[in-house]
């Protein structure tokens, strides 16, 4: 196993560091959402409250990294794409959300190369969930 990159024997959920780490990056990616400009446009396309947009998205990413399957057994198949199109998704969001994700597993202390290797991950999927011009 290197410190960046997973092996057979680890999962990204692993080198993240569990269940524990993982709760903390979500809740700080959606503590940057709400508290910072940069990132209004996608603020608000979520509710009031972010505490069923928090746990859905900790619930999914623990399953996408290797971890339990949580997102599943509480609502069902991701079905990402589906569940995005009422919201209208561009460049500008796609962007919006990963700087936002970035900063928090920066903010997180994730390793360079975690950060890196989960980085290219989350483009693919957000640029795939795009369902808009621009």
């Amino acid at each position: 196993m290197t410190a960046n990159h997973p092996t057979p024997e680890t999962t990204p959920y692993e080198l993240l560091g569990g269940d524990a780490a993982l709760r903390v990056l979500v809740e700080r990616f959606y503590a940057l959402m709400n508290s910072e400009p940069e990132f209004a446009g996608i603020r608000a396309m979520h509710p009031a409250s972010l505490d069923g947009s928090t746990d859905k998205l900790y619930w999914f990413l623990s399953g996408w990294l290797g971890g339990p399957s949580m997102y599943a057994e509480r609502v069902g198949p991701p079905m990402l794409r589906a569940r995005h199109l009422p919201f209208p998704i561009g460049t500008s969001e796609r962007d919006q959300w990963l700087a936002c994700m970035d900063r928090a597993m920066k903010d997180c202390g994730l390793e360079f190369g975690l950060r890196n290797a989960l980085h290219n991950s989350f483009f693919k999927t957000a640029d795939w969930m795009r369902n808009k011009q621009g």
